[in-house]
């Protein structure tokens, strides 16, 4: 199995994502920028994001503010319940999130809802020390994740939003009114949120800035089985996970058998699956798992998280909440704005119900390349790359064989003919073979070579970047070639 180590090597050696301001000795831990490969990747994941949920189900897009008011979080609960149990040392004061120091002292996972007062009695009863210095802990407490800011000469308090759903939940009412909305009705948004995470870790997985993709679904509580989309997805195959069943199981069968609560629900796990079955991770390797009751939330009745094996064990990629009324009344009761809407069927007022879809576009990037990661050792040890071709930052790299002046002229010719419709590259420097092998490593799936031949016929060699075939196409069909194999399937 590819290791984290291994994306990791890739990752900094070859663009994808590298640590921020890491020339300063003081730049802080959980924040990391893409670089050329990793900001290409993004773009064409979102791209895909757009294609398959928000499209697919005419979804509406907004894009909202990242610092919002304190009465948006007092609405929202994070003031008072968005917090992560920390631990400090008495003699060198190090600081640890403390359920997670002590899972991994005791090899055994701390459920979500565990109070302070039993994780202080797991520290003292598994004799639990500070592993820099051999200390004591003091008391466990909670600490807040949201990061404060303050706004104008009167540094008036805000904070920077620690999800991208709140936006979506404050604006509802006025997107629903302008875009004549009816129930049920996906409002998405991708951006930044922000959480001061105790002791962020693992590159891409644990941020303190971090992208997020979300999608709440506003329905009516009372009508959440008539989804005649639904038909659309009912062969569409889940992995459903719990302390009690694992199970690969249709959509319809998931509702026969009373493993999912209703139509909608069920309909947005499998567009879900659908989506992701797409991204070239390996969806034997994936799974909704239920949440017991001390893992969900806060705010969630029911609550899935779509899940991937990977070298570091089982990574949540998107939290599947039903939020209920929660968010819409708490705005309601704090704003005093009426958020009911009115059904147009038959004119009847309703507060909606969110389902939400919450996905971690940093997260999903790597397990993309966790799981498109291959060494080859058939052939030379070559390290691939696999990514779906319409997700790899560069679709194709032109080479000519020789540098002979009149063939890089025609390189350069096709070059220039075909970059504005596709990402690419162009490389004459070293070996066909060395050039190759570049290629591969970041994922670029065609390689198109300018030859001796090409001089006489006008075509040129195009190479597989899995298989490594070879095929000679006319240049004036390398565009429809390229279209054609980079299109999503």
């Amino acid at each position: 199995m590819t290791s984290y180590d291994q994306i990791m090597k890739l990752a900094l050696e070859r663009g994808f994502y590298f640590p921020s301001c890491e020339i300063y000795s003081d730049a802080p831990a959980g924040f990391w920028e893409y670089g050329p490969m990793g900001a290409n990747m993004k773009y064409k994941f979102i791209a895909l994001w757009r294609r398959e949920l928000i499209r697919r189900d005419s979804m509406i897009e907004i894009d909202g503010s990242q610092i919002m008011s304190k009465s948006v979080f007092e609405a929202s609960g994070h003031l008072l319940n968005f917090s992560d149990p920390l631990v400090e040392c008495k003699n060198c004061n190090s600081i640890f999130r403390a359920d997670r120091y002590i899972s991994e002292k005791i090899g055994k996972a701390i459920p979500e809802g565990t109070s302070e007062i039993a994780m202080n009695s797991m520290i003292a009863e598994n004799h639990i020390r500070c592993q820099n210095c051999k200390g004591e802990f003091k008391p466990v407490t909670r600490f807040n994740m949201m990061f404060k800011v303050g706004i104008g000469s009167s540094h008036d308090e805000a904070y920077l939003r620690p999800e991208t759903c709140q936006t979506i939940f404050v604006d509802f009412s006025r997107v629903f009114k302008t875009m004549r909305g009816k129930l049920p009705l996906g409002i998405a948004q991708i951006g930044k949120s922000f959480r001061n995470e105790i002791a962020p870790r693992q590159s891409l997985l644990r941020l303190r800035e971090f992208y997020q993709a979300e999608i709440e679904v506003f329905c009516n509580p009372e009508r959440l089985n008539e989804m005649p989309k639904f038909d659309e997805v009912r062969n569409t195959r889940l992995n459903l996970y719990d302390d009690e069943y694992h199970r690969d199981i249709t959509a319809y069968d998931c509702l026969d058998q009373g493993l999912l609560p209703n139509k909608l629900v069920a309909y947005y796990l499998a567009l879900l699956t659908e989506f992701y079955g797409k991204t070239g991770i390996d969806m034997k390797r994936t799974r909704f798992r239920r949440l017991a009751d001390d893992e969900k939330a806060f705010y969630s009745l029911v609550a899935f998280d779509f899940e991937v094996e990977t070298s570091i064990g089982w990574l949540e990629l998107v939290a599947c909440n039903y939020r209920a009324d929660y968010d819409l009344k708490g705005h309601s009761s704090i704003s005093n704005h009426n958020l009911e809407v009115i059904e147009p069927t038959n004119q009847t007022k309703v507060l909606p119900h969110v389902f939400e879809l919450s996905m971690g576009i940093d997260r999903s990037l790597y397990t993309i390349l966790e799981h498109c990661y291959y060494e080859d050792f058939r052939h030379d040890d070559r390290v691939v790359l696999r990514l779906n071709p319409y997700l790899a930052p560069i679709t194709f790299g032109v080479l000519p064989l020789m540098s002979k002046t009149i063939m890089v002229e025609k390189s350069r010719a096709i070059h220039s003919l075909l970059k504005r419709d596709f990402d690419s590259v162009y490389d004459e420097s070293g070996s066909i073979g060395r050039r190759y092998r570049r290629l591969e490593e970041i994922g670029v799936p065609f390689a198109i070579t300018i030859d001796q031949q090409t001089l006489v016929d006008d075509t040129v060699t195009v190479r597989y970047r899995d298989s490594m075939e070879q095929e000679r196409i006319n240049t004036g069909e390398l565009k429809k070639f390229l279209e054609d194999k980079s299109a999503v399937v």
